[in-house]
C-alpha cells in the first residue's frame, strides 16, 4: 500500500507493507497535516509514518474518527479522565510516538474509534482531532457566561477554539495576522479585537502572540497556552505581574465526567458544516503528498487546513 514517509530527499509517497497486528482494519479516508507534521518534516524527523488527524472507514462500511492517544487506562490520570495524561508505559499518540494515518490502510486499538454522526462527512471527520485540542482549551479557561474572550492565532485551531467557544454558548473574538484567516473568521461569525478580555487563548505559539495575549487581557484575566514552546515559554514578565494574569496550560483533549471531548466535537462539526467548508481550503490526493505539505508549511498559499484523501 502507499503511505507518506519523510526520507532523506524530504516527504515521498512511498510503497509500505500491509498494516498487520491486532485492532481494527481501516481504509484512510482523509488526514489532516498539523503544524507538528510540518515541523517534523522540516526537523527531519523521520523513522514512522506521520499523521494524527485522520478518520476512515472499516470492511463493513462503518465510518470512525480515530483518537490518536494510546493509552493504559489504569493509572491515576487516565481513571480520571486524562488519558492525555497517563503515565504508563507505552502510552503516546499514533502519528507521533509511533505509525500513524497518513497511509491507505491503518489498524487501530478499537477503543481508538469514534463512529461518526451521519451528518458528519468522513472527509471532514479529520477536523476532530485539531477541533478536540481546541475544545479543551476553552473547557481548561473554566470562562463563565458574560466573560470576553480572544483567541489570538487565525490558523485551524484559533478559528476551531472560537467555534468550541460559540457552542459552549460563549462568544469569542478572533485576532488574525493574514488575510485569508481574517475573511475565514468573518465568514464564521466571528468579532474582530477590541478592548480587553477576561480570557485570552494563545493559540499561535509564538513569542509575539503570547505578549499580544498578555496586552488583551484585563487585569486578573486568564490567558490558556496552546503553543508548543519546545524550550522555554516566553512569558511577558511586567505586564503579566501587573495585571495578576493568570497562565492556563493546555495539552490534547480527554474525557471529563466520562464524555469525550472528541466525541462533543463531531456533533459540533455534524451540526455546522460551515466550519469544516471554511477551515479545510486544500485537499490532495496521497500522490501528491509533497506539495501537500509545502502549500501546509507556506503561510503566503493562504492554506488554514490542507487535507490528504488517500
Amino acid at each position: 500500500m502507499r503511505a507518506v514517509l519523510n526520507t532523506d530527499d524530504g516527504i515521498r509517497t512511498v510503497e509500505v507493507d500491509e498494516p498487520g497486528g491486532a485492532g481494527i482494519r481501516l481504509s484512510v479516508a482523509a488526514v489532516g497535516i498539523c503544524g507538528t507534521d510540518v515541523m517534523f518534516a522540516g526537523g527531519g524527523v523521520t523513522g514512522f509514518i506521520y499523521g494524527h488527524e485522520f478518520a476512515g472507514v472499516d470492511d463493513a462500511g462503518n465510518r470512525y474518527f480515530v483518537e490518536p492517544a494510546i493509552y493504559g487506562g489504569e493509572c491515576t490520570e487516565c481513571r480520571s479522565g486524562n488519558p492525555q495524561r497517563c503515565t504508563e508505559p507505552g502510552h503516546g499518540i499514533l502519528g507521533i510516538h509511533r505509525d500513524g494515518g497518513l497511509a491507505e490502510a491503518v489498524v487501530v486499538p478499537e477503543y481508538t474509534l469514534l463512529a461518526l454522526p451521519s451528518q458528519l462527512d468522513v472527509k471532514d471527520a479529520c477536523l476532530v482531532e485539531p477541533g478536540a485540542v481546541a475544545w479543551h482549551a476553552v473547557r481548561r479557561a473554566q470562562a463563565r457566561p458574560g466573560e470576553r474572550m480572544l483567541v489570538v492565532g487565525g490558523g485551524s485551531i484559533g478559528l476551531l477554539a472560537a467555534a468550541a467557544a460559540r457552542h459552549q454558548g460563549l462568544d469569542a473574538d478572533v485576532d488574525t495576522r493574514h488575510g485569508h484567516q481574517l475573511a475565514a473568521a468573518e465568514r464564521l461569525g466571528f468579532g474582530h479585537p477590541s478592548g480587553t478580555y477576561d480570557v485570552v487563548i494563545d493559540a499561535a505559539g509564538s513569542e509575539s502572540s503570547l505578549a499580544r495575549s498578555a496586552d488583551s487581557a484585563r487585569p486578573g484575566g486568564r490567558i490558556v497556552s496552546l503553543g508548543v514552546y519546545r524550550k522555554t515559554m516566553p512569558i511577558p514578565g511586567t505586564v503579566s505581574l501587573v495585571k495578576e494574569l493568570t497562565y492556563v496550560n493546555s495539552i490534547a483533549y480527554g474525557r471529563p465526567e466520562g464524555v469525550r471531548e472528541v466525541e462533543e466535537v463531531a456533533s459540533m462539526l455534524a451540526k455546522k458544516p460551515d466550519i469544516a467548508q471554511t477551515i479545510i481550503t486544500h485537499r490532495f490526493p496521497i500522490d501528491e503528498a509533497r506539495e501537500a505539505f509545502r502549500v501546509a508549511g507556506d503561510r503566503g498559499a493562504g492554506a488554514i487546513k490542507v487535507v490528504i484523501e488517500p
